[in-house]
């Protein structure tokens, strides 16, 4: 496992995105698997930049998000297909029929989980997972637990996530409670991963990663097994290595 701690949020932020457009750059038909929430965000925005000078071309590439929050349209601006495509998709040149994110307002949420998997198989697998870490150490929405899914499936979020992400709604009552994730073994099965990580308040969950032990309570702990693992952190999340 590889660390790199940049000074601040926006340094670590360009160091993910110049990892990532290389990646691109070398295998322009690259499959990415993309993850939300507001560390990712500064890397989406030098992204854009990069692509507005000519930097980088997304015309070949697949993308593959995490998760997907259980219950919410795509067009609720809580969703992540409304986070992706406000803060990316929309500003790069990506093609829609390369874009795939679960759906969490699918019927049959079941067949849909299935239906992702399958998705990421016949794509030939991903190259670059882009992960964010939660304060407990979920990854994805795969939360601290006894035993982990292997692959996509619904989970049950924590009231520990439901109240991080309270920020992202009006009252945290209107947090759903269960989302789709992608599983753990999938995860693992990608072939770079660089995990982001910035602020104080992530510190915790960062030394828990790098720790001796491995462990499903603390899911980030797994990809100690996995040979190509960047940690990007700022030096807020590194403050207690």
């Amino acid at each position: 496992m590889r660390i790199i701690i940049e000074n601040n949020y926006q340094e670590m932020s360009k160091k993910a995105a110049l990892m990532l457009a290389s990646q691109v750059t070398l295998k322009p038909e690259s499959v990415l698997g993309l993850a939300t929430g507001s560390t990712p965000l500064g890397m989406y925005q030098e992204l854009i930049e990069m692509y507005k000078h000519d930097e980088i071309d997304f015309s070949e590439v697949s993308t593959f998000n995490l998760d997907e929050y259980y219950g919410l349209s795509p067009q609720n601006k809580a969703s992540y297909h409304y986070y992706m495509h406000h803060n990316f998709f929309k500003e790069v040149n990506i093609a829609p029929e390369n874009i795939h994110l679960p759906d969490g307002n699918a019927k049959d949420i079941l067949k849909e989980c299935q239906a992702y998997e399958k998705l990421i198989d016949h794509s030939g697998g991903i190259d670059l997972q882009v992960l964010g870490i939660g304060a407990n150490g979920h990854i994805g929405f795969n939360e601290p637990a006894s035993k982990l899914n292997v692959k996509t499936n619904l989970v049950e979020l924590t009231e520990e996530t439901i109240a991080d992400n309270s920020r992202f709604f009006a009252k945290k009552e209107d947090v759903p409670r269960k989302a789709i994730s992608v599983g753990m073994a999938t995860i693992l099965k990608t072939n770079r991963i660089i995990l982001l990580a910035s602020g104080k308040n992530k510190a915790r969950a960062i030394k828990e990663t790098v720790s001796d032990y491995v462990c499903t309570e603390i899911p980030s702990t797994l990809l100690q097994t996995h040979p190509q693992v960047t940690l990007i952190i700022d030096k807020g999340a590194a403050s207690l290595l």
